[in-house]
């Protein structure tokens, strides 16, 4: 693949990206909106992402699997089709339970694209340049967030020619999937499927799946599973993704302390710059500190990351007044929090994948770690609402109340709201800084074993390219003899068959 294509495929794969990112953060944006017109309490409009998340994680095998047979740019574009359908049917839904379906469909959509556009990274880049490359990526997906939030937040208390804004939203979100999806498709190129050899790609793909195919993937599935390193990052993935899902109710608390919609909205835009800008720097000083320290650099920086959340979330949360007069510091200290809790993935968990597992399974690594973290960290959201209903007082507003009981009313549940958001910050996060601890002892190990796999099977390809070498030219140089001797025997052929000058005997003259 050519540098052109290479460059416009990344640009193509971080426009998807975007694009995702964008349609995961437009429902936690409007959830009050949501909850109003459905009538639906915070447990229940949490459930709608642990609906999404339980239909992706099934999907992240066949995500696997179909990245082995098919172009990998294909599926993305495919994920894309997927989950536009599916956010434009949360546009049309008019009960909860439609918007519960329509938002599992989602999930089946985004677990194909995720792996896949994980993996177009990773092979594109090596081991010293690997953080930078996966910081750009969450980059531009944190300017997807800054997208689905502000919308969301904007539109929703408009109405657009009797469509209410949140709806509009979800529309706008379907139109642009659906054209980031054509360009992923006409335009972006896998590595390991060059366009040159569309028609073989075609022909492979066609085959029937076979028994032993499926016996493969199972068993790279297993070899991935074995490795430590993978299941030290996945077990803090599981508690550390825990509280990214429980920032989804962020939006709803803001509102309650009183910000407006414009307001919510600026505040939530800075603090996904801050995550974007902090990703990005991050996987820089991931990759700097990987040349000078390699078995403990990215280590450290991810639990210098995940420890600096816990205090900050404190101050955000239950320090700060919950008042809407405060909104300086409350920016000033997501920035803070957003620039600085958001190194893991870009500087440590998505580099170390790539090296520990040889090339052709890094699709499945992938899409493995985001099937284990993302099962249990969907029950982030309705474990937030149950905490703030059952044990931090939280009470929906009885209908028809005063506007004086009403901002009584969302004072009491912020600070219930926050309470609850705090425990599902402050304890996984914990968890997630101490079990990286274990990687010191694994990550060596597993990274030198890789690449002790990568130069034998990179041994074992060069001899068969040899031996087939040999074998042709063996080939060619029979066929050059068989000629020859056809060659000869045809000749001789010839001279037994034309007719010799004749014989007169002395007699008959």
């Amino acid at each position: 693949m050519g540098t052109g294509e290479e460059t416009r495929t990344m640009v193509l794969v971080n426009l998807a990206g975007i694009m995702e990112r964008a349609d995961e953060a437009l429902l936690p944006a409007v959830y009050k909106e949501v909850g109003a017109a459905l009538d639906a309490t915070p447990t229940a409009l949490g459930s709608l992402t642990l609906f999404r998340s339980i239909v992706q994680t099934c999907c992240y095998p066949l995500a696997a699997y179909m990245s082995m047979r098919y172009d990998r740019t294909h599926v993305v574009a495919l994920g894309a089709f997927l989950w536009s359908a599916a956010t434009f049917l949360v546009a049309v839904s008019t009960t909860f339970f439609q918007v519960a379906v329509a938002r599992a469909l989602n999930g089946v959509g985004l677990a194909l694209v995720i792996p896949s556009i994980q993996a177009l990274v990773a092979d594109s880049t090596d081991d010293n340049t690997r953080g930078s490359a996966f910081g750009w990526l969450y980059l531009t997906s944190g300017f997807g967030s800054i997208i689905g939030n502000f919308l969301g937040l904007l539109l929703a208390s408009t109405s657009v020619m009797g469509i209410a804004g949140w709806r509009v939203a979800f529309h706008l979100i379907t139109v642009l999937s659906v054209v980031v999806g054509i360009l992923v498709r006409l335009f972006a190129v896998d590595p390991n499927f060059p366009k040159n050899l569309t028609g073989a790609n075609d022909k492979a793909a066609s085959r029937k799946l076979s028994w032993a195919e499926v016996k493969d993937l199972i068993e790279e599935a297993k070899t991935v599973m074995r490795i430590p390193s993978f299941q030290i990052i996945v077990a803090q993935g599981i508690s550390g993704s825990f509280p990214w899902s429980a920032l989804a109710f962020m939006p709803m608390w803001l509102e309650l302390v009183g910000f407006s919609h414009s307001e919510t909205g600026l505040l939530m835009t800075l603090f996904s710059i801050a995550t974007s800008l902090g990703a990005l720097f991050g996987g820089k000083l991931g990759d700097f500190l990987a040349k000078h320290f390699p078995n403990a650099g990215r280590i450290v920086l991810s639990q210098i990351s995940s420890g600096s959340c816990i205090p900050l979330a404190g101050v955000l949360l239950l320090v700060l007044p919950g008042d809407p007069s405060t909104g300086l510091a409350h920016g000033l200290v997501f920035f803070i929090m957003g620039l600085s809790i958001s190194w893991n993935a870009a500087a440590t968990n998505n580099p170390i994948f790539a090296e520990i597992v040889p090339e052709r399974s890094r699709t499945s690594i992938y899409a493995l770690d985001r099937s284990f973290e993302s099962i249990l960290a969907s029950f982030a959201p309705p474990v937030v609402g149950i905490l703030a209903e059952h044990l931090y007082g939280y009470r929906p507003t009885p209908s028809g109340s005063g506007e004086g009981a009403v901002l009584e009313s969302d004072r009491a549940n912020a600070a219930s709201l926050a309470k609850a958001l705090y425990t599902g910050i402050a304890i996984p996060m914990s968890l997630c800084c101490s079990i990286y601890s274990f990687l010191y002892c694994t990550y060596p190990r597993d990274r030198a074993r890789a690449r002790m796999d990568s130069l034998i099977a990179s041994e074992i390809q060069q001899l068969e390219l040899e031996n087939s070498s040999e074998v042709r030219d063996e080939q060619k140089l029979s066929s050059k003899v068989a000629d020859i001797t056809d060659g000869i025997d045809d000749e001789s052929d010839e001279r037994r068959l034309l007719p010799g000058p004749a014989i007169v005997s002395e007699d008959e003259d």
